[in-house]
């Protein structure tokens, strides 16, 4: 590439002395014909006047001296009756002259190659005819002729190529460094690159303060690239990490319990079974999570949109939720303002699997109580779970819906697959929702998270109903991919 680029700016660079070298020279022989047609043309009036006027001017001598003093030569040639310059001095030719022009007493100028003339009729005598035009004939109308050489304007060429030399040898260093500039960033861009490709993600492109601001972006691009990927590497290990862990604890029990009943080794055969039924759900659960999410990457879940009551979801989960609540000594009520009539536009499963994940994530992390309550806002919606747990760090909060992500909340009551608040998200998402997570909420602890839904009007009958635009949210701000805090 370096080469290419040297070769290409020297080819410009030449390509541009040629055409000014080449365009300069025609200009200069243009001007010096010019200049001398403009001459001669004074030149050979001056000259034909005197000739005209004054018979002492044909003398030979005299001639000569104004051959000398004007340098140019000077010849009489004539017009014949029939429009035909005769005896003209070579290089020219009767078909430059413009004979019947000089039939009518005017001026007549041109060019031959180098050779410039200028010519003018003028009255003879009989005597100046026979001395300076012997070879006309009485009927022929003497003229004029002036002719100069041009200067070879080729002259100056040397100095031409003197100057295209430098110029050359300066466009060559140029040329090289320019390349080298260019190039330079891009080969490491590229083994950079390669790098990535072969697996080692820490590679980085290195930055020049001489380089120029676009390679620069694209080094700094790359190297951002780079740590994105060996940050989603590292968060990939340490899912699948977890989600082997929460699969083989499970499969641990039931496998232990199961050997312990068929061997007769456990008298407590109904708590056996029970604990085998119980890991059997949670596993149940963890898988089903996967395909929840692998769904929604692969854009295959489907969504049942109609016009419900959000109090209604909020009852129903809370029940639902009272006996894991009461196992675990936490006390799990709903807001004291609850009420009906608030409506929105959201598939009630979904809705309902969303409040069930942050109620299920609240009773991790709650020291006492968990609230789950609805309600409106302007325009908007929203169902909140409140726990008054350790809270989430401020460092936390912009990453709490990320996929794979765990928060360094104080340790839970059960370590989860770290799914659930990622799920919220993407079902939040995919239904044109947007899900908030708050911290601290009083005493600075607790946290809340808080599922935004437009607020729509109660329905005139029951039934499905067209899904709203997605929101941008309470704020104005768009909906978010995130994943799961809990540990």
């Amino acid at each position: 590439m370096r080469r290419r680029l040297t070769v290409a700016v020297l080819g410009v660079v030449v390509g541009t002395l040629v055409l000014t070298v080449a365009g300069s020279l025609l200009l200069v022989r243009r001007a010096a014909v010019s200049t001398a047609q403009t001459e001669l043309v004074a030149e050979v009036e001056a000259v034909g006047g005197l000739v005209s006027t004054s018979p002492a001017a044909t003398d030979a001598r005299v001639v000569k001296l104004l051959r000398r003093v004007g340098g140019f030569d000077l010849v009489f040639a004539g017009v014949t009756a029939g429009g035909t310059v005769v005896s003209l001095p070579a290089p020219l030719v009767p078909g430059v002259m413009n004979a019947p022009a000089l039939q009518r007493d005017r001026t007549v100028t041109g060019s031959v190659g180098r050779v410039v003339f200028a010519a003018v009729p003028v009255g003879l005598t009989a005597n100046q005819r026979a001395r300076l035009a012997p070879g006309l004939a009485l009927a022929d109308l003497p003229v004029l002729v002036l002719t100069r050489v041009v200067p070879n304007q080729f002259n100056g060429v040397a100095y031409f190529f003197l100057v295209g030399g430098v110029v050359l040898v300066v466009g060559a260093v140029v040329a090289a460094v320019l390349a080298r500039r260019i190039s330079s960033p891009l080969v490491r861009a590229v083994q950079a690159t390669r790098e990535i490709a072969d697996g080692n993600l820490r590679a980085t492109v290195p930055v020049s303060p001489h380089d120029y601001p676009e390679l620069t972006e694209l080094a700094e691009a790359i190297n951002a690239m780079g740590e994105h990927l060996s940050r989603a590497q590292g968060l990939e290990r340490q899912f699948l990490m977890s989600v082997s862990h929460d699969l083989r604890t499970p499969l641990t029990s039931i496998r232990g319990y199961a050997d312990a009943v068929s061997e007769g080794a456990t008298d407590d055969v109904a708590g056996a079974v029970g604990i085998i039924a119980a890991e059997a759900r949670r596993l149940e659960r963890l898988v089903q999570d996967l395909l929840d999410l692998a769904r929604l990457d692969a854009r295959q879940f489907s969504l049942h949109p109609q016009r419900i009551d959000c109090a209604d979801v909020v009852e129903a989960v809370v029940d639902g939720f009272h006996p894991a609540a009461t196992t675990e000594g936490i006390e799990l009520a709903t807001s004291d303002d609850l009420r009906s009539g608030l409506w929105v536009d959201a598939d009630p499963d979904r809705v309902g699997q969303i409040v069930a994940n942050l109620v299920e994530n609240a009773l991790k992390f709650a020291s006492t109580r968990v609230e789950v309550g609805a309600g409106a806002l302007g325009a908007w919606t929203g169902v909140w779970v409140v726990d008054d747990g350790p809270g989430i760090g401020a460092e936390d909060l912009p990453r709490i819906f990320e996929r794979h992500f765990r928060s360094d909340r104080v340790s839970a009551r059960t370590i989860g697959s770290g799914l659930g608040l990622a799920i919220v998200a993407e079902l939040a998402a995919a239904m044109g929702a947007v899900v908030r997570a708050e911290s601290p909420v009083a005493g600075g602890r607790g946290a809340r998270m808080v599922l935004w839904m437009a607020t729509r009007s109660e329905p005139a009958a029951p039934g499905p109903q067209t899904p709203p635009p997605p929101p941008g949210g309470p704020d104005g701000g768009g909906g978010q991919t995130a994943g799961d805090a809990s540990g």
